[in-house]
């Protein structure tokens, strides 16, 4: 693949070193018959049938959020596990859905940490009833103060300096960096991170992400005031459509750029729309994240050595579009 970094290899092989480790002693036939158990909607192991909940600080109708769920779901019908989703963008309300799990006694809790200060104390209650705990995309560097197992997603500060330093390789001199949820210190630290690597200038844009008209709007307007800016990066992958429509109304020359991946980027990068995007995987994250938790019960495993096990970020151009289409068709980048 096109631009993938090292480091997302290899965390990438100890993250599927530990799931393909069970298969080693019994060769092909048993990775094939879990393969045709997961399709089959059936589990591939003979555990408990233990209870796994996921919170996430997902708006409603958020696709990114329904591919990580996805990757969760696979892994629990693997798994054996009675999988339960709830999600709120209000960290108040999140950590009120956490709490809900707690007091109905699940077996392990999967949670984002986007507004870390509302999720604290709520964390710590379930580290108290002996509950295991991941955390997922958001809160790498309050996951091991606040008691989880390991954290799994991309660092957002080093996908920030991939992205600066990807827009250095294509001559890039002014940027703009669309901000569409406030509050969300992993996009403060996206932002922060372009700035550190970008050699030319780089403005924070900040929207009301929940109002696409106002979105193209104001990017719209930010590109007519400032001729300047030849790059927008946006934060999200519904995003970076809004954001091509706004420069086509604005008559700007400027390359859309984002982070996250799902079809209609794919069909972007393929068409020209976008010139790259920054891949996090998040199948991978809901799918690991249930997938470390039974490990975690069965076998007492975790990963990490106490750092983040990152599954980003990756740099998407066009030359890699064809070839991810068909994942993000069927939902699974």
């Amino acid at each position: 693949m096109a631009r993938v970094r090292t480091w997302v290899s290899i965390a990438l092989t100890a993250v599927m070193g530990a799931s393909l480790a069970a298969c080693s002693s019994t060769g092909g036939k048993r990775a094939e018959d879990a393969r045709k158990a997961q399709t089959e909607g059936r589990a591939a192991v003979g555990t408990p049938r233990w209870t796994f909940a996921m919170v996430t600080h997902s708006g409603d109708g958020d696709t990114f959020w329904d591919i990580v769920k996805s990757g969760a779901k696979q892994a629990a019908v693997k798994d054996n596990i009675n999988f339960l989703y709830a999600n709120n963008d209000e960290g108040k309300e999140q950590a009120q859905l956490v709490q809900s799990y707690i007091d109905k006694g699940v077996d392990g809790l999967v949670v984002s940490l986007a507004k870390p200060d509302a999720m604290k104390d709520v964390m710590a209650k379930a580290a108290k009833k002996g509950i295991p705990v991941i955390t997922v995309n958001s809160g790498s560097a309050e996951s091991k103060e606040f008691g989880a197992l390991t954290h799994i997603g991309q660092d957002e500060t080093i996908a920030g300096e991939a992205v600066g330093e990807e827009l250095n390789d294509r001559g890039r001199k002014k940027a703009v960096c669309v901000l569409h949820e406030q509050g969300n210190v992993g996009h403060e630290q996206r932002c922060a991170g372009v700035k550190k690597t970008f050699d030319g200038k780089i403005e924070n844009l900040y929207v009301e992400g929940t109002n696409m008209p106002e979105v193209q709007s104001n990017i719209g307007a930010k590109l007519q005031s400032d001729k300047a800016v030849d790059s927008v990066v946006t934060l999200g992958a519904p995003f970076a459509a809004t954001a091509v429509k706004a420069k086509k109304d604005a008559g700007s020359k400027a390359e859309i750029d984002t982070f996250d991946l799902n079809a209609n980027v794919a069909a972007g990068l393929k068409a020209g729309d976008l010139g790259f995007s920054v891949d996090q995987q998040p199948y991978l994250q809901g799918y690991e994240a249930i997938d470390l938790l039974w490990l975690n019960r069965y076998n007492a495993d975790v990963l990490g050595g106490g750092r983040p096990v990152l599954t980003g970020p990756q740099i998407i151009t066009k030359a890699d579009a064809d070839k991810l289409e068909e994942y993000t068709k069927r939902g699974t980048r």
